[in-house]
């Protein structure tokens, strides 16, 4: 059943993103699941590259495109990420391993078949490359096998850590002056947006010799922190609060202006982007 909206062009969205090597290159939107929380997460894969697809959204804007006026203020941009993170979900799922067990070897094709998600399928091309890094492989007449090691996660999960801690100096002040086990949480902090606490979170700390509740406590006292200081600060006035509301005057001045709702963080944008792949493909 197709809906009101069906025929109507998509209106435009201001998305930012890395320039790819080929100017020619044409991007696919994909869903994949995120890899820590499993939802639904949207994601830019183009001239060989995965970028996550972030939304961002001031309280009030709106965007001046030529002589049009783009009244959704939101902000698309594009941030390059990893794929052994998106992959490691599911290659851990699939190598079924229990106990002392280490679990199959499987192949690319089957690994990533995941129904709901046909996206995966066009990661093929980029797969194999990437998680030889933290997968043992055996070919067998001219096809290879993968199988997930948790050594081999846990050395590249070490590695990502300690480039992103040399990193934290070269960012101001506040980093540079922060103690080595300092910059060790907080990098572990950030990795761990995108693993899940089981099994990897718990060995990378572990590995590490940090205590995961201490970070886990962190994250939440920070995201306190932030919460009460976006609901301290005040709402601009907007013209439209000080017109009359049933014949009584209403104005910012006689009684406070209603507080918006803030609209912050990431966003899967797949039904964004829905109707403009429907009329693009002619279908």
């Amino acid at each position: 059943m197709s809906s009101w909206h069906d025929g109507l062009a998509a209106p435009p969205r201001v998305l930012i993103s890395p320039r790819p090597l080929d100017a020619s290159a044409q991007g696919n939107v994909l869903s994949l699941r995120h890899p820590r929380s499993g939802d639904e997460t949207g994601y830019l894969f183009i001239d060989g590259q995965l970028q996550e697809i972030n939304w961002f959204k001031e309280r009030y804007g709106a965007w001046f495109l030529g002589d049009y006026v783009c009244e959704d203020g939101g902000l698309y941009y594009c941030t390059p990420v990893d794929p052994i993170f998106i992959f490691l979900p599911i290659f851990e799922a699939a190598r079924m391993s229990n106990g002392n067990d280490p679990g199959k070897f499987r192949q690319l094709d089957e690994i990533l078949y995941i129904e709901g998600y046909p996206g995966y399928q066009q990661l093929m091309s980029v797969a194999g490359h990437h998680m030889e890094l933290v997968c043992e492989v055996k070919e067998v007449a001219n096809m290879k096998f993968f199988r997930l090691v948790d050594s081999k996660v846990l050395s590249w999960l070490c590695c990502k850590v300690h480039n992103l801690k040399e990193v934290f100096p070269k960012l101001g002040k506040n980093y540079a002056a922060q103690a080595e086990k300092e910059r060790l949480k907080e990098a572990v902090q950030m990795i761990r947006e995108y693993l899940k606490d089981e099994p990897w979170s718990t060995l990378l700390c572990k590995k590490l010799q940090l205590d995961l509740n201490e970070i886990i406590n962190d994250v939440t006292t920070k995201t306190s922190e932030a919460s009460f200081y976006a609901d301290s600060c005040p709402a601009p006035a907007r013209p439209s609060e000080g017109k009359e509301v049933n014949g009584s005057a209403k104005s910012s001045k006689g009684r406070p202006a209603k507080k918006p709702k803030t609209e912050v963080g990431s966003k899967n944008i797949k039904d964004m982007f829905r109707r403009v792949t429907r009329s693009g493909s002619g279908s």
